[in-house]
C-alpha cells in the first residue's frame, strides 16, 4: 500500500501547487509563456521533464529491453539536437514570439504557419495520448490490476486535462522543478541498488552474454541503416520541438535561455543513460520470465515497456519503489501537460483566433485555450486506441514533427538562401510522407506487400529516413528555383547581437 499512498500524496501536492498558481493567471501571456519571467533553474527543470516523458519511461525502456545498449542511438539523437539548439536558443528568445509557428510565419508566410500548426496538433495530440496510455499502465501495476489499464488511462486523462487547463504554462514550469528532482532521485538511487542486488555489473553482463551478447554493444546486431533510423526521430523532434521554443520565450532573457539549454543537455544525458542501464539490468532479471517472452521466443513488446515500473514494484524496497512510481507520475504529468498546452496554443491562436474569433479580450482568449485543451485531450484519448505500443506512437509522432518542421526551421537560422516557397514545400512534403506511410501500414497490416524497393507494413523504426529525404529534397530544390528572401526577412534570424 505504501506505493499507492506515496503516489497519491505526491499528486495531491502537485494539485495544491497548480490551484495556487492558477490564481496568478491574469493575461494570455501568463497562460502561454508564464509572463516571460521564468528563471534558469525553473526553465532547466521544465525542459528536462518535458523531454523525459512516457516515451522514455515506457517506449525507450522497452526498446532497451529488446535491443540493449543499442537503444542509446535513439537517445543520442536528442543529445545532438540539444547541442544544436544551444546555438539558436538566444536568437529564439530575442525574436520573442509565442510559438514555433510564429517563427515559421515570420520567416516564411502564414501558409507555413498553418501547415506547421496542423503538423504540431496531429503529432502532439498523439504524444499527449500516449502519456494517458502510460498512466494507465502505471495505475494497473500500482494497484496490481485492481484498476485496469483502461480505467487508469481515463484517470490519467482527467488529471492531465485538469492540470493543464487550470494554469497553463505557469502550472507547468511551477511543478516541473519538483518533478525533475523526484525523477532524478528515483533513477539515481535505483541503479546502484539493482547492481548490488544482482551481484555487480560483471555478473549481470556475463548472464546477458550467454544468450544475447548484442545487448551489451552499441554497434552490433543491426544493419547501419537501423541506427540511422532510430537516431533521426529524436534528433529531428528535438530540433523542432515546439514546446521548447515556447519555453525559450518564457525565459527571463536571452542569456537565461542559452544557459537553460546547457542544463537541459546535462540532465537529459544523465537521466537517459541511467534509464537505459536500469532497463538492461531488467532484461537480465526478466529474460526468461513468461510475462516478457512470447511462446515463440520473441519479446513481448507491450510488456517490455513496463520494465522500469516492474523493477520498482518487484525488485527494490517499497521506499525506493515508491520514489520510482512518484517519478513515473512526474514524467507522465509533466509531458502530458506540456504537449497539450502547446497543441492548444497552436489551435487557439493559429486557427480559432486567426480565422473565427478575432478581437477577443485576454480573458476570452484564455477561456478559448482552455476549451481547446479539453477538445484536444479528447482527441488524444480516442487516438490511442489505434496503437499497441507507446514506442510505435513515439516514432510516428516524432517523425511527423521532425521531418516536417526541422529542415525548414533550421534553414531559417542557418541558410540565408532558403525561400518562402521552399519552406512551405518542405513542411507539406514531410507531413504528407509520414501520413501516407502510416496509412499504408494500416491498409496492409494483415496482408503485407513487397514492391521490391518498398515493403508494407513499413518498419516504423525507419520511418524517419524516407520522410527526411523527401522534406530536404523539396526544401533545397524549391528554394534554389525561387527568388531569394528579402533582407528584412532574413536579418532577425542571423543577428544574434
Amino acid at each position: 500500500m505504501i506505493y499507492i499512498y506515496v503516489t497519491l500524496v505526491y499528486v495531491l501536492i502537485l494539485v495544491a501547487i497548480i490551484v495556487y498558481k492558477s490564481r496568478q493567471v491574469k493575461t494570455e501571456e501568463d497562460f502561454i509563456v508564464a509572463g516571460r519571467g521564468v528563471p534558469v533553474y525553473l526553465l532547466v527543470g521544465t525542459l528536462i521533464t518535458t523531454w523525459i516523458g512516457s516515451g522514455s519511461l515506457f517506449g525507450t525502456a522497452g526498446l532497451t529491453f529488446r535491443t540493449g545498449f543499442s537503444e542509446l542511438w535513439f537517445s543520442m539523437g536528442a543529445w545532438i539536437g540539444i547541442l544544436i539548439v544551444y546555438f539558436i536558443a538566444a536568437r529564439v528568445r530575442k525574436i520573442s514570439q509565442y510559438t514555433l509557428t510564429d517563427i515559421l510565419e515570420k520567416r516564411y508566410s502564414p501558409i507555413a504557419r498553418l501547415l506547421g500548426t496542423i503538423t504540431i496538433i496531429l503529432a502532439y495530440v498523439m504524444i499527449a495520448g500516449y502519456q494517458f496510455k502510460g498512466g494507465g499502465r502505471l495505475f494497473s501495476i500500482l494497484t496490481e490490476g485492481a484498476i485496469d489499464t483502461q480505467t487508469g488511462t481515463l484517470i490519467t486523462f482527467l488529471v492531465i486535462i485538469l492540470f493543464t487547463a487550470l494554469a497553463g504554462m505557469i502550472s507547468i514550469v511551477s511543478i516541473d522543478i519538483f518533478n525533475g528532482i523526484i525523477m532524478l532521485l528515483a533513477i539515481i538511487i535505483t541503479l546502484p541498488v539493482l547492481l548490488i542486488q544482482q551481484g555487480g555489473w560483471a555478473n549481470i553482463a556475463a548472464k546477458i552474454a550467454e544468450t544475447h551478447p548484442d545487448h551489451l554493444s552499441l554497434t552490433e546486431g543491426h544493419p547501419i541503416y537501423w541506427y540511422l533510423g532510430i537516431l533521426l526521430p529524436t534528433l529531428l523532434l528535438l530540433l523542432s520541438e515546439s514546446s521548447m521554443y515556447q519555453k525559450f520565450s518564457s525565459a527571463k532573457d536571452e542569456k537565461s535561455a542559452k544557459r537553460a539549454v546547457f542544463g537541459m543537455f546535462t540532465g537529459v544525458v544523465l537521466i537517459e543513460f541511467l534509464m537505459c542501464a536500469i532497463a538492461v539490468i531488467g532484461f537480465s532479471i526478466y529474460m526468461n520470465d513468461p510475462r516478457f517472452i512470447n511462446p515463440d521466443g520473441s519479446i513481448n513488446a507491450g510488456m517490455s515497456e513496463e520494465i522500469i515500473l516492474r523493477i520498482g514494484f518487484e525488485q527494490v524496497s517499497p521506499i525506493i519503489g515508491s520514489l520510482l512510481f512518484a517519478g513515473g507520475v512526474a514524467i507522465i504529468l509533466s509531458t502530458g501537460n506540456t504537449f497539450l498546452m502547446v497543441a492548444s496554443t497552436n489551435i487557439s491562436r493559429d486557427i480559432f483566433e486567426k480565422y473565427f474569433f478575432k478581437d477577443l479580450d485576454s480573458k476570452k482568449k484564455i477561456l478559448l485555450q482552455r476549451i481547446s485543451i479539453v477538445f484536444l485531450g479528447l482527441m488524444a484519448y480516442l487516438i490511442i486506441t489505434q496503437f499497441t505500443t507507446i514506442l510505435e506512437m513515439a516514432f510516428i509522432s516524432y517523425t511527423m514533427i521532425g521531418a516536417s518542421l526541422a529542415p525548414a526551421l533550421l534553414a531559417s537560422f542557418f541558410w540565408k538562401r532558403v525561400t518562402r516557397q521552399g519552406g512551405i514545400a518542405s513542411i507539406a512534403s514531410g507531413m504528407i510522407t509520414v501520413f501516407v506511410i502510416s496509412l499504408l501500414n494500416q491498409v496492409y497490416e494483415t496482408s503485407p506487400v513487397d514492391w521490391g524497393f518498398l515493403q508494407f507494413p513499413f518498419d516504423t523504426d525507419l520511418i524517419a529516413i524516407p520522410s527526411l529525404i523527401v522534406s530536404l529534397t523539396f526544401l533545397i530544390l524549391v528554394s534554389l528555383m525561387t527568388p531569394p528572401s528579402k533582407k528584412e526577412v532574413i536579418d532577425p534570424f542571423f543577428d544574434s547581437e
